[in-house]
């Protein structure tokens, strides 16, 4: 009897990628989601199961998209959007905020079932989304080295596992530095165990209500910054990286998935840049055809997450903040090395891939809009008013 195609190309470093992606995930912007639900009005049984409905939705999408089309599609919820939320809810209902999260998901399905945003999408050349990609992770890389100002000892250690294992083990060397980080942590005594603690939380369905300042005000702006912010370099994420998956049919299952999942607190599920980039490396598998498995991983990790939605916050409060930042960092450095690589390597379009990787490094936010949309229109500008001069 043949195994099934993923139990094939499944493999030990595409599990380790999974679990780092999720981790980086859940680590760097879960908090901002708790804010977005605190500012909701949400109670804290309610804010744990945003978080399970999250995690399963992630969950269901990574895992199914990753599988069905054999490609390392990772979704998350959009960081800038639960910013926003954070920032934008305290005058309206949770109910009101329920309907701003249905009305957002809405409009993203929309613009995938017409594949207006795949036709956008279609007009950015290589190199300038390769700048954006280096230009998101760059702080990443940054803040791992950052580190060794507060925790020298750890980080440095995790980055002597890192070399290590890029010499002799480069498959698994994330795996070598997470075993590091956590054993260096443990033996310093900076594993806080007491702040771990293991608590089921059930979503609970809001009635939505639809009001016109609350659709406006917060529904619009959500829906250009999940996309602006967050799908556009998701998908230049998959580009970059050589994939070229039906961007159509990507947005429009996560503008279902977020439409559907809003009423239990799904905020927005939207394609994932900078974790994807880290089941999109060659230490996730050397085969590119093979690291759809990352991605798979990944959402059997969500889906765990999502089971016990309360306890993901205490148990990264548990671990310190730079071995977090440290493991982040360096399961980006290949990915950051190979963006740049592949932004500048073209003579013609290296000064528009400059700018965009500078200004989407600057984390530079106008109108609401993050970085990413900036440097990408400032890319295509600069590539625009360039090109004409060189064919003369």
């Amino acid at each position: 009897m043949h195994q099934p195609f993923f139990l094939r190309d499944l493999s030990v470093s595409a599990i380790v990628a999974g679990f780092v992606a999720v981790l980086v995930s859940y680590a760097s912007s879960a908090v901002i989601v708790f804010q977005a639900a605190d500012a909701a009005g949400a109670s804290p049984a309610q804010i744990g199961g945003w978080l399970s409905t999250l995690g399963l939705g992630m969950g269901v999408t990574s895992l199914g998209l990753s599988l069905y089309y054999r490609v390392p599609v990772l979704t998350a919820w959009s960081t800038p959007g639960a910013a926003l939320l954070a920032t934008s809810l305290g005058d309206y209902t949770l109910a009101e905020a329920t309907g701003v999260f249905m009305f957002s998901g809405a409009l993203v399905l929309l613009c995938g079932v017409t594949g207006v945003f795949a036709r956008l999408m279609s007009r950015i050349p290589h190199a300038i989304a390769a700048a954006m990609l280096g230009g998101v992770l760059l702080r990443f890389g940054l803040d791992a080295f950052a580190a060794l100002d507060d925790a020298f000892i750890l980080v440095g250690a995790m980055c002597a596992a890192y070399l290590a294992g890029r010499r002799h083990w480069p498959r698994y060397a994330i795996l070598g530095v997470l075993a590091t980080g956590l054993a260096v942590a443990g033996f310093q005594g900076d594993i806080d165990t007491a702040r771990a603690t293991l608590t089921l939380a059930m979503p609970e369905p809001v009635m939505p209500r639809f009001t016109p300042s609350s659709l406006i005000g917060v529904g619009i702006p959500l829906f250009v910054v999940s996309m602006a912010s967050q799908n556009a370099p998701g998908v230049a994420t998959l580009r970059a990286a050589g994939y070229t998956p039906p961007i159509s049919s990507l947005i429009a299952l996560t503008g279902l998935a977020t439409l559907v999942l809003a009423p239990l607190g799904g905020v927005s599920i939207c394609l994932a840049a900078i974790t994807a980039a880290i089941c999109m490396g060659p230490e996730a598998h050397p085969d590119p055809n093979r690291r759809y498995m990352a991605a798979a991983c990944a959402g059997a990790f969500y889906l765990l997450a999502g089971g016990f939605g309360g306890s993901i916050g205490t148990l990264f409060d548990a671990l310190p903040s730079a071995l977090i930042v440290a493991i982040a960092g360096l399961a980006l450095l290949t990915t950051i090395g190979g963006s740049l690589h592949n932004a500048l390597r073209d003579d013609s379009q290296r000064d528009a891939a400059l700018v965009t990787f500078l200004i989407t490094a600057s984390g530079v936010s106008l109108l609401g809009v993050g970085a990413a949309f900036w440097g990408l229109i400032g890319g295509l500008l600069t590539q625009g008013m360039l090109a004409p001069s060189r064919r003369t």
